[in-house]
């Protein structure tokens, strides 16, 4: 295991010491492969002034991995178990590099730019919780302007939607939507076996840009209501 990042059996470890069971309500998939957050980190292109959000951290295996690279990390995690066990865990695990982490224990399609002010957030990275992976993206590329490139890992069906063009046969709403906001491409595929537990679907990497709209004097209140 590469130092300062957790494994399966720290990730076992930490999950029983916090009495925590992974839930389908909450979409949770613990990442437990050192090798995936570090190809997820490096897939992301950050650049050291970069100011990384993350979406559901979970036991902080991304976290521990974006520490080091991101000038700051802001971590938005809705269950307040996990959220109150992050600091810790990256005190333990990132040494110095913890002082560069704010957790945020909150419900990220409701988190605002003040939420997220200090430092403002630059690059989503992110293992989003399958069930709303689409509409948490989307709502953080309305409400935070400086978000200006991102790298996310979705569900792979949802991964082929976001970055499908017109004429694809799964072109459809996520396509348009994401397309608004940025250029998005497909960044890889990531194999069940690095989450615990197992999903039984493959997950998909999506990179994104922000851009500007492709009608600028068109309302984008009134596309999506189209």
């Amino acid at each position: 295991m590469t130092p300062g990042l957790l494994g399966p059996a720290e990730i076992r470890e930490l999950a029983a010491r916090l009495g925590v069971s992974p839930t389908k309500k909450l979409g949770q998939n613990f990442v437990h492969d050192p090798n995936t957050v570090r190809r997820i980190v490096t897939a992301a292109g950050l650049a050291p002034d970069d100011v990384a959000l993350e979406v559901g951290p979970g036991l902080g295996s991304l976290t521990l991995a974006l520490l080091p690279v991101a000038a700051h990390t802001h971590a938005v995690e809705i269950d307040p178990t996990l959220a109150a066990a992050l600091p810790e865990t990256a005190a333990r695990h990132a040494g110095p590099d913890a002082a560069r982490l704010t957790v945020h224990r909150a419900d990220a399609l409701r988190v605002t730019a003040a939420d997220l002010a200090d430092p403002a957030p630059t690059a989503l990275v992110a293992n989003l919780p399958y069930n709303v992976a689409v509409p948490v993206v989307l709502h953080l590329l309305a409400e935070l302007p400086t978000l200006r490139h991102g790298l996310v890992m979705v569900q792979k069906e949802v991964a082929d939607r976001l970055v499908a063009g017109p004429g694809s046969k799964v072109y459809g709403i996520p396509s348009v939507k994401l397309a608004w906001y940025a250029r998005a491409r497909a960044a890889g595929r990531v194999p069940p076996n690095v989450f615990w537990p197992v999903p039984n679907v493959d997950s998909g990497l999506v990179a994104f840009t922000r851009r500007e709209p492709p009608r600028p004097d068109v309302p984008r209140e009134r596309v999506f209501a189209v």
